[in-house]
Parts: structure tokens; sequence; C-alpha cells
């Protein structure tokens, strides 16, 4: 009977703790849902009519794409001794784009930081530049380098460096307005320079964070580079683009698959990279 009598103080007492929970009914949040689930539905109700999405056009093409596969196998391993070198190329490229990209992103990330950039001017004009550069793709950048300098890696270098600096660049501005001011206004405080504040509060704090991201994008640079070597700028691209318009499916497969071997390297390296540093 006390235990009894325990229990129902102990109710008591957590009632009057918890909140009681009303469902409230509310007509306008009720009508404000419907009426966003209807415009995102609407959505893509209007993007399936303009891209033509029908299931029963990709079931009649995927016996197509089998055919195609069934083509491709197995790979035709004596065009390999041929393919090492566009292979190699197609990683030079890589390497040296994504050199360039860094280079090119360091100035212009440090200008478009808001908290460290110099004027207003510098900094809207430093964020106009890295918008334009991640609005072109990298392909169109290689045609254009292509069409000045002639067919070969060197373009495909140019292309891919600046492309991929304005994705480097506006996340290493991005990173710097999100540091801890501290150390920034210590050093100030001190009378350092900019070039000290830059070096000995900023730096640290977004060094793993660029290497890391750098690292990144040279993986998808290695993407990049044997998709611009379709348009004349060098690499294992070049010999892919042939084998399709020659209807080479088998010496296609043996390209796909050192790309695969190439870019699960590139990714092993990289990680390898990211856990020492970081």
């Amino acid at each position: 009977m006390k235990y009894i009598r325990n229990k129902l103080k102990w109710l008591q007492k957590t009632a009057r703790i918890v909140p009681v929970v009303q469902n409230k009914y509310d007509p306008k949040s009720f009508f404000k849902n419907i009426g966003w689930a209807v415009f995102l539905l609407t959505i893509l109700w209007w993007s399936a009519v303009g891209t033509n999405l029908s299931i029963r056009t990709l079931r009649g093409g995927m016996y197509g794409v089998l055919d195609i596969v069934s083509r491709m196998l197995p790979p035709d391993m004596a065009s390999l001794p041929r393919l090492i070198g566009p292979t190699l190329e197609t990683i030079q490229i890589s390497i040296w784009g994504t050199i360039l990209a860094i280079l090119l992103s360091i100035p212009l990330g440090l200008l478009a930081a808001r908290n460290i950039s110099p004027h207003p001017v510098l900094y809207q004009t430093s964020r106009l530049i890295l918008n334009t550069l991640r609005a072109v793709p990298d392909v169109i950048f290689a045609l254009i380098f292509v069409a000045a300098v002639g067919l070969g890696p060197f373009p495909g270098v140019l292309g891919i460096g600046i492309s991929s600096a304005g994705m480097l660049g506006k996340f290493l501005g991005d990173a710097i307005e999100n540091i801890d001011s501290g150390p920034m206004d210590a050093l100030k405080a001190t009378g350092a320079k900019k070039m000290q504040v830059i070096t000995y509060a900023v730096a640290p704090q977004i060094l793993p964070e660029f290497v890391s991201l750098s690292l990144f994008r040279w993986e998808m640079n290695f993407r990049a580079s044997t998709i611009i070597g379709i348009v004349g700028a060098g690499g294992i691209g070049f010999e892919l683009m042939t084998s399709m318009r020659l209807f080479k499916y088998k010496e296609m497969a043996l390209i796909l698959v050192l790309i695969l071997v190439i870019v699960t390297i590139v990714d092993t390296i990289s990680s390898i990279i990211r856990k020492r540093i970081i």
C-alpha cells in the first residue's frame, strides 16, 4: 500500500513537471505546406516534361546499352603498350593543372575574403572573377586554349588550372571569412603587418582544410583531364574519342579500365597525404 502511495505521488510530481502538449490545428500552416508541396511537384513535372523522361524509352535503350557492353568484352589488352603514354600524360595534365589552380586561387581567395581584403572594390572584383571562372566549364576553357596555343597537353593544363582556380579560390575565401578572429586581433594589436597577420594567424587555421580541398580537386582534375582530351587537349581522352568514333569497343573498354585504375590510385594517394597533414 505504501508503495502504491509513493508511486501516485511520483506520478503527480511528474505530471506537474511535464508540460501538456496540445495539438492545435493551424489552417494557415496547413495550406502553406500544401502550397509548397504543389509548387515542388509542379517543378518536378515541368523538369520531367522538358527532359523527356520516359520509362518506356529507358527500357528500350537498355537493349542498346547491353549490346555495346557485350561488344566491349573482353578488353583489348594488345592496345595496352600504346595507351600507357597517353595515360601518363593525363596524370601530368591533372598535376600541373592543380598546381596552376592553387597558385591562382591563393591571391584571389585572399582578396575575396571580406575580413582581410584591403578594399571593398578588390573584394567585389575578386568575387566576380571567381564566379566567372566557376561559371565557365573546363571544356570551354580547353577549347579556347586549343585555339590559342594549339593541340596538345599544354592547353589542357591551362584549361583545367583556370577552371579549378574558381572553385579553390571561392572555398579559400569562405574559409578565411569563417576563421577565429582572435589571433588576428592579437597580432594587429602588437602592430603586425598585413602579411604577418596572414602568415601567423590566417594560414595556420585554413591550411589543413585548403590542402584537403586541393587534393580533392586533384582527383576531380584527373577525371576532367580524360574529358578535355576529347577536344584535342591531349591525354587519354583523345584515345577514348578515337576508339568510340572507330567503333573499337574492346579498346574503349581497356581505356575505361585504365581510367578506373588511375582514379583509384589517385584517390589512395590523396587519402594518405590527407591523413598525414590533417
